[in-house]
């Protein structure tokens, strides 16, 4: 029988076959493209809501009721809160000019942002206070103890930066090149 180094055969810890060799951070083309389209979905619906609102296309909001005739964004939902919990508090907050105008200005941006996949970290960031504070005006929820879309989207726009999404089929690579996210990364 033949020693290796000084040690029996038999010695030897037994071997476990590896499933997958690939380190735990790589990730498929495959799935880079399901996130990346998941990012340009979710940035749709933002957008939308922005387009219906500011000129009233007749899906959400009727022309009459355009943000561009006069209308506010904000007054229809959060005046619905009124028999929430925080109903007092966000039904306050309705058709103040400049609720309206952060709405607005958010869902324009946050939209722009994920569509194009650039500034994720920000979009994610500011889309998921937007949505948490949605969900907030709805609480308590009619159909879930605590849980509804909204806390989904915020929970996927988190993903979304954290993976990276704005790279494929976006200018997130290009972006986080610039000069300006180089020096301040929370812009990526």
């Amino acid at each position: 029988m033949a020693f290796t180094e000084g040690r029996h055969p038999s010695d030897a810890a037994p071997r476990t076959p590896v499933v997958n060799a690939a380190p735990p951070q790589a990730r498929s083309r495959a799935a880079d493209h399901v996130w990346a389209v998941t990012r340009i979905a979710i940035g749709w619906i933002f957008l939308w809501a922005f387009l219906d609102k500011a000129f009233g296309w007749g899906f959400a909001t009727p022309a009459d009721r355009a943000w561009i005739h006069g209308g506010s964004p904000t007054t229809g939902f959060l005046k619905g809160t009124s028999g929430h919990a925080l109903g007092g508090f966000f039904g306050g907050l309705a058709g103040q000019a400049w609720v309206d105008w952060l709405f607005m200005i958010g869902l324009l941006g946050i939209g722009t942002a994920l569509v194009l996949g650039a500034g994720m970290r920000i979009a994610a960031a500011t889309g998921g206070v937007l949505l948490v504070f949605m969900w907030a005006a709805e609480l308590p929820l009619a159909t879930n103890p605590f849980l509804d879309e909204h806390l989904i989207y915020a929970l996927v726009l988190a993903g979304l930066a954290l993976v990276g999404a704005g790279d494929t089929l976006g200018i997130g690579r290009w972006w986080g090149d610039t000069q300006i996210v180089r020096r301040h990364r929370i812009l990526k």
